[in-house]
């Protein structure tokens, strides 16, 4: 595949907090692959987490360099992916002004996303301007880089529906073709629930497992999964769909055959949860030792992050920028051109 041949990725984190396993086998695994084969950006979205963390800033800018570091650790090479900061691109900001002036405020209601976020946040009707128009934000961020590809679990992709029906009204307006539509990739993981069981993993509900988490804390976090409860004695027979810990091992143990037998002897009866356990347990500490160990170099070279994300930015600018001046050109805002 030629370099101009290659497909253009973009992607991101909202920067509320540390990244946790659903965000690794969610898309990160597929970002470290996606860098070999596709021009790929991505993105730090500190600017859309401060949009439901009003007051709580100072979270949110300190957890741009956290992000930054999981990014390194599980393998991101910023000679090959370019890594950005969302407040620090402005043209994404212009775009976005441009952009919401072809969506109404209804269609963002009845985008599924945003009202399961805004359900999940109690915000009722008082929902912040920003928030609402997430949406649009994220529809100028993947435009203003003509990504073709968006790695996305499958709750995103309402968004991805919006973004390109953003694309098709802009490009009829203008009568050309400006912006590029883009593709969802999804993960063959797409949600991983939380060790609770409730819900999708999640730093805030404290259901996760982060990238950095210590032996101990994985230990204690695996022995707190949910199982069956019903599931009594060890030769009682389990339950295995809802028992996050055959979740997990479907999720990260590459043996498929001895998840499977695994699966079979614990339908019938004579396995115990802390031997399944035991083997999850196992599998976690051997992925995410390396991880700890890359994420403790980078950590001791802070300025070496933000020297890595300085450049990135400033790539990004550029092809942000030309994009932006293909928009401002085609709606007519070039006032000073010779």
């Amino acid at each position: 595949m030629t370099l101009a041949n290659r497909p253009t990725i973009l992607t991101g984190d909202r920067t509320t907090g540390p990244l946790h396993l659903g965000h690794y086998i969610g898309s990160l695994r597929a970002r470290v692959q996606l860098q070999h084969e596709a021009r790929q950006f991505l993105l730090l979205a500190d600017t859309q987490a401060l949009t439901d963390n009003v007051g709580r800033h100072q979270k949110v800018t300190e957890n741009v360099i956290e992000v930054a570091l999981d990014y390194l650790a599980v393998g991101i090479d910023p000679a090959k992916s370019t890594i950005l900061i969302q407040s620090q691109v402005p043209e994404l900001a212009e775009l976005s002004q441009y952009l919401l002036n072809l969506v109404t405020v209804a269609r963002l209601e009845r985008n599924p996303t945003i009202k399961d976020e805004i359900r999940l946040r109690g915000f009722e009707r008082d929902i912040p301007a920003g928030f609402l128009t997430y949406p649009v934000s994220q529809a100028a961020d993947i435009t203003a880089f003509q990504a073709t590809h968006v790695p996305v679990g499958d709750d995103q992709l309402p968004m991805i529906e919006q973004t390109n029906e953003l694309v098709r009204r802009f490009n009829n307006i203008v009568d050309r073709q400006v912006l590029v539509e883009c593709e969802a990739v999804l993960s063959p993981v797409t949600r991983l629930p939380g060790i609770d069981g409730k819900a999708k993993m999640s730093k805030s509900l404290g259901n996760a497992i982060t990238l950095g988490a210590t032996a101990d804390e994985i230990t204690r976090a695996v022995n707190n999964m949910y199982t069956d409860p019903k599931h009594l004695r060890v030769s009682d027979p389990g339950q295995v769909e809802g028992n996050v810990v055959f979740a997990f091992l479907d999720a990260f143990e590459p043996d498929a055959a001895q998840v499977d037998e695994l699966k079979a002897q614990y339908r019938r009866g004579g396995l115990g949860d802390s031997v399944v356990k035991r083997v999850l347990n196992e599998r976690l500490q051997s992925l995410l030792e390396p991880i700890r160990a890359r994420r403790r170099e980078y950590e001791d070279d802070r300025a070496e992050v933000l020297a890595i994300l300085r450049s990135g930015t400033a790539r990004a600018r550029e092809v942000a920028g030309a994009t932006l001046s293909e928009v401002k050109r085609a709606l007519g805002l070039t006032y000073f051109e010779a």
